[in-house]
Formats: C-alpha cells, structure tokens, sequence
C-alpha cells in the first residue's frame, strides 16, 4: 500500500444555488466566482452509529449521517464577495459594505486539493450556507504580521435526487490522477459539476 497525505489547498470558488428541486433539470447555480486566497481547508462531518438490542444480542445497527463544516482559512476577502456569500448588501456606486440583516442564500463551493505526491482532487460541495467569517485586527508594526479570515461553509445534502446514484448528495470528488475524464481545472470550475455532469473518458471503438 503506498502511503500518501494531503497537503494543498487553493482554487476557492463559489456559485449561487438558484433551484433545487427533485424535477428534470431541477438543479441550477449562478456562475462560479472566486472567493480568496485560501491557506488551510478542513472538513468535518456528522455522524453516529447505534446498535439496537433483540434478545439480548446487538441485532441491528442505526447509522446516521448529518451536515458537513467546511472551516476555510482565507486571505481578507473583497467586500463585494463577502456581501454575496452572507447575504448583506454591498452598494457597487459608493463600494460599501453594509452589514445588517441577511438574506438567506445557499451556494456550491468548489477547490482544490493535492496528496504529497501532487495528484489533484477536484471538489465540488454541492450545497453550502456561509457564516458570518470571523477576523482578527491589529496594530501595524514594523515586523510581517498581517491576519487573514476564517469562513465556514455549512454543507448538507441537496434535494434533487440524481440519475447516477437515486439519491441525494453533498459532493463530487474526483481524483484526476486515474485519468478517467478528460477535465481541465478551467472546465471543472467553469460551472457546478454534479454527478450526473461528470462524464467519464469515451472508449475507443
């Protein structure tokens, strides 16, 4: 078994969930756009499992699968994109930002990450509401220090139902280095790749 781990992260993208329903083409985004400069990416998901008891033996395990975290650590991020991914108002004639009330939106992310041997995984999260990012300023000084923001992504399952699979997903993962497809990242990211989207390499005839 050879042995690898992860070790990159970059390519921070966001699209606008405009439809999700369960109907022919009942899934669609806005255009992706990029979110910032991303150092550090992880990913938590909820999960429990329960075994049940008949006649006195464990007979039946309860899985239970809930919503994923995605806590991303990012350069400041420009107010006009801030604005979309929380839902506040940005006025585009002055450049103000206006933090107050939210409108609820749901969004698609998608980034990049890579194994210590450099093979790529190309992500997209198919279903994600963004906190409030939280910061951290200081006084400038004459030494190097400079502070980023910390934004998490809440991801639960979509509620369109695909033809791949019959069911519901969170996300598409797919591992570039097996050279089943024939993506680029530009095409990738281009628009929200979902998994009936992702085709796999034709076969010569």
């Amino acid at each position: 078994m050879k042995i690898t781990e992860y070790r990159g992260i970059r390519g921070l993208v966001a699209a606008e969930l405009l439809t999700d329903t369960n109907e022919e083409n009942g899934l669609t985004y806005g255009t992706p756009f990029e979110v910032a400069g991303t150092s550090e990416l992880s990913k938590e998901t909820e999960n429990s499992s329960e075994s049940h008891y008949y006649d006195n033996i464990p007979a039946i395990v309860i899985d239970s699968v809930g919503a994923d975290t995605v806590t991303a650590s990012v350069s400041a991020i420009p107010l006009d994109i801030l604005s979309k991914l929380t839902g506040q108002t940005y006025d585009e004639e002055t450049g103000m930002f206006i933090e107050g009330e939210r409108t609820s939106k749901y969004f698609a992310i998608g980034y990049i990450t890579e194994d210590t041997d450099g093979n790529e995984v190309f992500v997209w999260r198919l279903k994600v509401k963004c906190s409030i990012p939280s910061s951290t300023h200081e006084t400038k000084t004459d030494g190097t220090d400079a502070n980023g923001q910390e934004i998490t992504f809440t991801g639960i399952n979509t509620q369109h139902k695909f033809e791949k699979t019959g069911k519901t997903a969170k996300a598409v993962n797919l591992e570039m280095a097996k050279g089943l497809t024939t993506y680029t990242e530009a095409d990738f990211f281009a628009a929200v790749q979902d998994p009936d989207k992702v085709a796999a390499k034709k076969k010569a005839v």
